[in-house]
């Protein structure tokens, strides 16, 4: 592995050990009004609940393997989905809460030459296990960022597209993670969120870790967002894939 990716990886975790950026055990009291906390609510969420949708507890990196299982092509034809983003060389992508990096390391021949993948995620293990996966794929275009639960710390307009694969419903904080993603975005810049449909129950998904359309679609275009709904695919085996797009304003044209 080269030396630059160690450093890398190093001031990654430097970074981790200053900001602490891992969900805490018990969500947090909210002071903003956006959130409602329940006694009463389902074994796999955390009683948080944010535009009647309640928040998913998150996935540790124990579960890596299973998002690395081969199955997985199967079940969510991850090639489909990575030819359905229109990736083009020069692209910058952040993958938000990237994991392991299944979808990262698809993503980066795509978007090369000249283009990266910005690796999100807010557990330092995560990071270590792509920055390793990376290496033996010897892939050098991806930079690992460790990210906070309110913010993933993109600088402004700074991504031509932002994907989030199974992962937005377990953002704590969803509200405040949307509206620093969006500020992110460039100018036409996209937002790609894919999540477990809801309104298929034979999607074997716990129901918390799915989402309808109509939800998704109402939580990320909230007008302080400047998000507008631009299309719906549904031809994914198990998942809606919904692209939102940064609004044009003044200051674009």
């Amino acid at each position: 592995m080269k030396r630059c990716h160690w450093l890398s990886l190093f001031v990654v975790l430097l970074s981790g050990l200053i900001s602490s950026p891992v969900f805490a055990a018990e969500p947090e009291a909210d002071e903003s009004g956006l959130y409602e906390m329940k006694q009463e609510h389902d074994p796999n969420g955390i009683g948080k609940f944010y535009m009647g949708r309640e928040i998913a507890r998150v996935m540790g990196h124990q579960g890596a393997l299973w998002l690395e299982r081969p199955e997985r092509e199967e079940e969510e034809n991850l090639s489909l989905l990575v030819k359905l983003l229109d990736l083009k060389p020069g692209m910058v992508v952040a993958d938000i809460g990237a994991g392991s990096g299944v979808l990262t390391l698809r993503m980066a021949p795509q978007v090369a030459p000249g283009g990266k993948v910005v690796a999100v995620d807010i557990q330092r293990e995560m990071l270590l296990r792509l920055q390793n996966r990376m290496g033996e794929a010897e892939i050098t275009n991806v930079d690992l960022h460790l990210g906070a639960p309110k913010s993933p710390e993109l600088k402004p307009e700074s991504v031509d597209l932002i994907l989030m694969v199974d992962v937005y419903h377990e953002f704590e904080f969803p509200h405040a993670m949307v509206e620093n993603m969006a500020a992110a975005l460039k100018p036409n810049g996209r937002i790609a969120l894919v999540e477990y449909r809801l309104e298929d129950p034979k999607v074997p998904i716990k129901l918390v870790h799915k989402m309808t359309e109509e939800q998704a679609i109402k939580e990320m275009t909230r007008p302080e967002f400047g998000l507008e709904h631009t299309r719906t695919i549904d031809d994914l085996p198990r998942q809606h894939l919904l692209i939102f797009t940064r609004k044009k304003t003044t200051d674009d044209e």
